[in-house]
Parts: C-alpha cells; structure tokens; sequence
C-alpha cells in the first residue's frame, strides 16, 4: 500500500516532553526569512500566469496570462531591498535565523547568497521553486527535491538538512524527503509546539512544526496594519509561552517575508520585537537545524511515533 500521512489529534496532549533547551531555557524562539522571489509563477517561466502570492494587492486587475509588472516589481522589492533591511536588523542584533531558501531565487541573487553564508545562517530547503508541490506528480516532485539540493549545494556550500513546501505538502512530499536520504528533519505541518517523530514506512522522521500565526502574511490577508500591531501580537505569543516555559517549556516560530516586512513601518516592528526578547533571561534565539539537532540528540527516536 502507497504511503499515507496519518492524521493525529492527540499529540502530546497534556503532558508534554520536556525539551531541555540549553541554559534550560523557557523558550527556543526560531526566525525564519522566507526567501522565494525570483523562484514564483511568472510568464517568464513559461508558467503562464503571474503570481500575486503574498504581495500587497489582492485580485489584480490584470487578465490571468499577461504579465503583471506591478506583481512582478513587488516581489522585486523582497529581494532589492527587503532582504538587506532583515539582515541588516539581525546583523546588528547579532541575532541567528534560518532561511527558508527557493533554490532557483538564490541561483539569481549570487550577492544574497554570499551575505547568507557570510551572517551564518543556517538554510532550509524551500523547495526548487516557490510552487505548490500537491500540483506536482509524484516524479516531478522528486525532480524539484533533487534540482534544489543540487542548486543549495552550489549557491550556499552545503546541502539543506530541513524541508519546508508552498503552504503544504502533497501526500509523496514527506516520503521523497525521507527516500532523498539528507534531509534531518521536514517542517510540513503546523500542528505543534514541539518537534515530534512519525513513521515513514520503516524510518522516523522529525518534524519540526513551522507557523502561519505568528508569520507576516498577516498583512497580505489584512490581519494587521501596521508594525506596531505586528509586535503586540508577537509580544503576545511570546508573552504566553514565555510564562508556560516556567513549568512547560515549548518552541515559537515566527515567519517572515521579504516582500512584507521588509518595508520601513513593518521592519520597525520586528526590530522593536527583537530588542523586547533579547531583554529576557532563559529565552534560546537559534537556528532551525539546531533545534533539529538538539532533538535529535537530547530525545532520540524511542519506537513510539
């Protein structure tokens, strides 16, 4: 029988692991840059559409099939200018994060790729290209796995140890990770606070859950208006786990674009974040592979998925 994601509602329920993060800290806090322009739908793909994912204006006026210039110069901006303002923040914070890299938007950023390396940061694959890979058959999946790793191999010296698709994955998605054989852990879901196993076939594999909550698309839906309601609402994430740690330490994702907060009002908000949790004792700000890593470590795979 082909393999099938199983669905579970149960979790860890209330009694959690404890994750025993370094310095025992309350909280493992992980920022992830998106990194996908130059990677989306466009004509010049030969994709036939223009891809107005996550960009400021919702339901172009332009007929699906031209090239929509206004769509096309925003995504621009993430990696013009957006991507220098986010690792200028952090450089000066001399604070990690992971990128969420798209293959093929780094193969055309050779200068983002060399700051990338330069800063440290660690890397997860974003797939070949920022496309929704439940559209994809089960070969040219596996296909956009290989292309990106080779890609990532080339532009940023080391292969990727994390997954992470467009929105979700299809149902093969996990079992190519597992089949590819580098990959440490995948981030394909949303449905927990802490990393956790399942079985793929006859072999664990880690998941690290990412978020969609604590993430700058807010603005692309019009969830949030300004920068100011951007940090309030991540305070208020924060703010909760940060006490839960107390007793119940957990993982908190926050997700962020280029293309959105890499715009003055909204940048300021996450500079105002950054300098809040840096002013709190027993909080981890880290790297995705190494929270992979520590799990992995501190909490082998004990035969209960």
């Amino acid at each position: 029988m082909a393999y099938q994601p199983e669905r579970n509602f149960i979790g860890y329920g209330d009694n959690p692991p404890d994750p025993k993060w370094p310095g025992k800290a309350r909280l493992a806090l992980n920022f992830v840059l998106n990194y996908e322009e130059g990677s989306e739908y466009s004509i010049g793909d030969n994709d036939g559409v223009s891809d107005h994912g996550l960009i400021e204006v919702q339901g172009s006026p332009v007929p699906r099939g031209d090239r929509d210039l206004a769509a096309e110069s925003m995504f621009e901006y993430g990696s013009r200018v957006g991507f220098w303002r986010l690792m200028r923040i952090f450089r000066e914070r001399d604070l990690p994060m992971t990128i969420y890299a798209c293959a093929l938007a780094l193969e055309r950023n050779p200068a983002a790729a060399e700051a990338i390396k330069a800063a440290g940061h660690d890397m997860c694959c974003h797939g070949w290209r920022w496309i929704e890979h439940f559209k994809l058959t089960e070969e040219q999946e596996r296909e956009h796995i290989r292309l990106a790793v080779e890609s990532l191999r080339k532009t940023l010296g080391d292969r990727p140890f994390g997954w992470y698709c467009r929105h979700g994955p299809s149902v093969n998605t996990r079992r190519l990770v597992v089949e590819e054989g580098g990959f440490l852990y995948d981030s394909d879901t949303y449905n927990d606070e802490l990393p956790y196993y399942v079985m793929v076939g006859d072999k664990p594999q880690l998941v690290v859950p990412y978020t969609l909550t604590n993430n700058d698309l807010k603005w692309a839906t019009g969830t949030v208006g300004t920068g100011g309601d951007f940090y309030e609402y991540l305070k208020e994430s924060f703010d909760c786990l940060y006490e839960e740690g107390a007793t119940q330490p957990k993982m908190m994702n926050v997700g962020m674009h280029m293309r959105l907060l890499g715009h003055p009002g909204r940048a300021a908000g996450l500079a105002k974040f950054l300098d809040y949790v840096k002013s709190k004792p027993d909080v981890w700000i880290c790297k995705r592979l190494d929270i992979a890593r520590h799990w992995l470590d501190v909490h082998p795979y004990s035969g209960e998925a």
